[in-house]
């Protein structure tokens, strides 16, 4: 029999896994929405003062979203070298990347004290954060799911999501006891905002420390062991696997484009500004959107084990309609101007957004073979959130502006879900499929298909993983 490799652990092996898994990904994300959320409060003041106004908002937004022009150069960067020197260097590179960049926004002056300087070295760390963020999630899904075992890969690959809403709960929290507590008012924009991004360089500390105390995933071992490192695994995820790399980012943009209308901002600032229709309290708000963050977690956390009892692409179709059905109710609950059915909308949106979430690791692991695994995956999850998420607070804003009403901000959202969708089902779900190097050099891969080549995947599973049936697979008698 032709086994996969396998990693042998133990069950504290795996909890430290999953640990550095979550911890990381935790503190990169962190890093990102405590920028997002201080541009949707205070940024457009602070560095972008003489603009002003909805203009001013505009370029503020504008700065959440270029960094995510930065995303695909950290995907080739980590894919690269994931690929040939391992998935654990990469993570602690890009974790130590992204704490500097944003202790560094802590201390910087504002446009009062030193002028055009202060956006400048803002977009310049803001850019490091987007190069961190680029190259950080496909290591750390890989080091997650290669590790599992192969009926629970969309378990393990849903801990290292687990470290967005974590990420986002965190730094709304903070936000929130700063703008509230410590130093409620004109605090806040004098010095409280800044607290924020100066607490990043202690999460940096632990998050290395924690992701020094795992080993190397066990299939890139295997491929350094055999000396069969791809040399330019770019080119060649381009040459043989462009359409995945397509479909995937579509998949990933619905996703993207809806939960920055939480985590980017966009509802913070609409819903708080003062000179907008509702001017709702700001830290009122702020609480709204870390229970929304939780509701996020706990649907991401669920949909990891949906991905493994009924499939990553049905996990992510149930995920989908939902997202369609309350993508129009969401504004109207805004609308309303009360906390309370503010906090209920965003709650209910952020149901989908943790079922298109959850299973997203294991499925895109499973998508690529292991030659070019990081890449692939890396490259497809930046493109992914440039369609989607990088300039949707923008578009959003310019919406409003333009029309009036968060009617045209649904129906983009509607259509950035509808395409998400539609790759969704044009795609394979290959749950169960081996995923070391020596599967890769049988030529099986496009054989294993669970859904459309039953008799041939079944051959595969028995060989490799002595059972018959892949994950998820249900028998009707």
């Amino acid at each position: 029999m032709t086994t996969e490799a396998k990693p042998q652990m133990t069950a504290g092996q795996r909890r430290r896994v999953a640990a550095a898994t979550i911890v990381g990904t935790t503190v990169e994300w962190y890093d990102f929405f405590i920028y997002a959320n201080a541009a949707g409060l205070v940024f457009s003041q602070l560095f972008f003062e003489p603009v002003g106004g909805t203009l001013g908002q505009i370029i503020t937004f504008l700065t959440v979203g270029i960094s995510f022009l930065f995303r695909p150069l950290g995907a080739a960067l980590v894919g690269h070298y994931g690929d040939k020197l391992g998935r654990k260097l990469m993570l602690v590179i890009t974790l130590v990347l992204m704490g500097v960049a944003t202790t560094l926004i802590g201390v910087l002056p504002t446009y009062d004290q030193v002028g055009i300087w202060a956006p400048i070295m803002l977009i310049v760390l803001r850019i490091l954060q987007g190069v961190s963020a680029g190259g950080e999630w496909g290591g750390a899904v890989l080091m997650a799911v290669e590790y599992a075992p192969v009926n629970q890969r969309g378990r393990y690959g849903m801990y290292p999501q687990l470290g967005v809403p974590l990420g986002m709960l965190l730094a709304t929290a903070v936000l929130a006891l700063m703008s509230g507590v410590i130093s409620p008012g004109e605090a806040f924009n004098e010095w409280g905002w800044r607290v924020p991004f100066l607490l990043s360089i202690v999460l940096v500390a632990v998050g290395f420390i924690v992701r020094q105390s795992v080993d190397e995933s066990p299939v890139f071992q295997e491929i350094a062991a055999s000396g069969k490192q791809t040399k330019m695994p770019m080119v060649e995820l381009f040459k043989k696997h462009w359409k995945l790399v397509l479909l995937l980012a579509l998949v990933f943009a619905g996703n993207n484009a809806s939960g920055y209308m939480i985590t980017g901002g966009f509802i913070l600032n609409y819903s708080t500004d003062p000179a907008g229709l509702l001017a709702m309290d700001r830290t009122a708000v702020l609480n709204s959107v870390t229970i929304a963050a939780v509701v996020w977690l706990a649907f991401t956390f669920l949909s990891g084990y949906m991905a493994d009892w009924i499939g990553r692409k049905n996990t992510y179709v149930i995920g989908w309609m939902w997202l369609i059905l309350f993508v129009f109710p969401l504004f109207w609950f805004v609308n309303t101007g009360s906390i309370l059915w503010l906090t209920v909308g965003m709650c209910l949106f952020a149901v989908g957004l943790g079922l298109t979430y959850g299973p997203q690791a294991a499925w895109y692991a499973e998508t690529f073979p292991a030659s070019v695994r990081t890449s692939g995956v890396s490259i497809s999850y930046a493109i992914g959130a440039i369609i989607g998420g990088a300039f949707a607070p923008t578009i959003a804003t310019a919406l409003v502006g333009q029309f009036g009403t968060t009617l045209a901000v649904s129906m983009y959202l509607l259509i950035m879900v509808v395409l998400a969708l539609s790759a969704t089902l044009v795609l394979r779900d290959r749950r169960g499929i081996p995923l070391d190097i020596k599967f890769e050099e049988t030529g099986n891969y496009e054989l294993f298909d669970p859904d459309r080549r039953p008799t041939e995947t079944r051959a595969i599973m028995l060989e490799y993983h002595g059972v018959e049936d892949a994950p998820a697979t249900r028998h009707i008698k």
